[in-house]
């Protein structure tokens, strides 16, 4: 399943009115790390291919303009990127438990919870189709991706990949 198909379920103990006012957005946090949407599309357009129904990089640029909207509209996938901005500010710190200092720094190996992050991020967005994009934004990391620290790297190609699957995905219907 992924975010585009995600069914209004409803439980049996929801409630009748659900409080949508909120005191932070993502897209402000994000954009005062300097991660605007204008950055994120620039990366995302680095790795950009003409595709049926988005045969231009200016309708690329409008339709992943709107995924994005779409995706930083779920206050699931917002949580999931702030749990990577929260793990990034804690490595940075040295603050992680069971990691030190050094091995947060030098992105070992060995540190694969950063990439079950991004992958998560990306699946959540698009299904599975979301995890290959993920993957090729984590591998060639253009534009602001690879100046990012190990959490955040991931979480950014997971959000960009999964944004542009979904782009791809929707214009071929």
């Amino acid at each position: 399943m992924k975010l585009s198909d995600s069914p209004v379920a409803e439980k049996s103990d929801a409630p009748e009115v659900i409080d949508t006012t909120f005191d932070r957005d993502i897209r402000d946090i994000l954009s005062g790390m300097g991660l605007t949407e204008e950055v994120l599309l620039s990366a995302a357009m680095e790795l950009y291919v003409p595709h049926p129904g988005i045969e231009t990089k200016e309708k690329a640029e409008a339709v992943f303009k709107q995924e994005l909207d779409v995706a930083l509209s779920d206050p699931n996938l917002c949580i999931l990127v702030y749990a990577g901005i929260l793990l990034e500010q804690a490595g940075k710190a040295g603050e992680l438990p069971n990691l030190s200092r050094d091995s947060y720094e030098r992105d070992l190996t060995f540190l694969v919870c950063d990439e079950v992050l991004g992958m998560s991020i990306a699946t959540y967005i698009a299904g599975h189709k979301g995890m290959f994009e993920y993957v090729r934004f984590d591998k060639l990391k253009p534009g602001i991706i690879k100046e990012l620290g190990p959490f955040m790297d991931d979480v950014i190609a997971g959000l960009i990949g999964g944004v542009s699957s979904s782009m791809y995905t929707r214009a071929e219907v």
